[in-house]
């Protein structure tokens, strides 16, 4: 059973990385097998890791803390130093990985003007620069499946196509930031292995939606994650007996994969309530429910400061921008309360 939020505690929509493991988690992880995972060791990691390969349809995938750490994985596997990454400017791995492409991996990044789940290929391909006199050479490409900053927005698969089309013709990498690709996966029914068969690399979250306390795994060929191993050794990624962590994401994706849609459905009831006062920054497709409170009076801060004082935390992301993020830990009494509480805040 998950562990909602009761009526005398916080409602919190912050984020669903906020979630607790259910009993069901704590009991896996406490009779989890292990080893130690540097020596390869540890039958948890393997096994999940081969599960995770599996879903993708590619070869192999490896066990990492954060889905920061196996996002700069990718990035570095895919752009040798002084190369470059093109990306939106939104986009996870240039607005909160604290710079890491350029500081561990040498990485220049270009970016395109946000466009969360509607990104223009063709404008894309007119980025792309091959290597030339004093040019910088564009080695790899990446999306956000969901986009976080776009409001869990879904990038339907034809134009996930077409920037496969795009990185063929140019020869170069594409990865996809799929911390929250489970959301698009129930969203729009897009078999995970069709995902995964766009891309090169791609890095998906356990502790994001799926209730697992921490992880995310690096998906791609063979040789590439053999290679990525070595890179979360140097950021100081490699662990021990690691399978009691394997364990809390095996049974997450066991149990709480399908469970997605009901998040969904309470971001759709967050949406229909708060839609009426004009704060909605867009659609609401998957958990996260986006606002613009620029019309509002109260900015982002201010909202935020009085919710807080009434029992319900919300995400700034800036002066005029707020997030609510339904998840695991949030039942319907929850969300009857937050929205009781943001209506009676936006209305006054």
């Amino acid at each position: 059973m998950a562990e909602p939020a009761g009526p005398a505690g916080p409602v919190d929509l912050r984020s669903d990385t906020v979630t607790r493991p259910t009993a069901g988690m704590r009991a896996a992880m406490a009779a989890a097998e292990v080893g130690d995972d540097v020596y390869g060791e540890d039958p948890t990691v393997n096994a999940l890791e081969a599960e995770v390969a599996a879903l993708f349809g590619h070869e192999a995938a490896v066990f990492a803390p954060t889905g920061s750490m196996t996002n700069q994985m990718a990035l570095q596997v895919l752009v040798p130093p002084g190369a470059e990454l093109l990306c939106d400017a939104d986009a996870h791995v240039v607005t909160y990985e604290s710079g890491a492409a350029a500081a561990y991996g040498g990485i220049s990044s270009r970016t395109w003007p946000a466009a969360g789940g509607e990104p223009d290929a063709e404008l894309i391909a007119g980025l792309v620069r091959p290597a030339g006199f004093h040019a910088v050479a564009t080695r790899a490409i990446a999306v956000e499946q969901t986009h976080n900053r776009g409001g869990g927005a879904v990038i339907p698969l034809a134009t996930l196509r077409d920037l496969r089309r795009i990185a063929d013709d140019a020869g170069i990498g594409l990865h996809c930031d799929g911390a929250r690709i489970w959301h698009a996966h129930v969203a729009d029914g897009v078999p995970l292995a069709s995902y995964g068969a766009l891309f090169d690399t791609l890095s998906v979250c356990l502790s994001k939606g799926l209730g697992a306390p921490v992880g995310s795994l690096l998906v791609g060929s063979a040789e590439r994650v053999g290679r990525a191993r070595a890179v979360r050794k140097r950021l100081g990624g490699g662990m021990r007996q690691a399978g009691v962590l394997a364990a809390a994401g095996r049974y997450a994706l066991r149990h709480h994969l399908d469970r997605l849609a009901t998040d969904h459905a309470r971001a759709a009831r967050l949406a229909d309530a708060l839609g009426p006062f004009g704060v909605l920054a867009g659609p609401v497709r998957t958990n996260i429910v986006p606002l613009d409170l620029t019309k509002s009076p109260l900015d982002a801060p201010a909202l935020a400061a009085a919710a807080r004082e009434r029992g319900v935390l919300i995400s700034v992301l800036g002066p005029r921008t707020a997030r609510l993020v339904t998840h695991l830990d949030l039942d319907d009494t929850a969300l009857d309360r937050a929205v009781e509480v943001l209506t009676t805040l936006l209305r006054a």
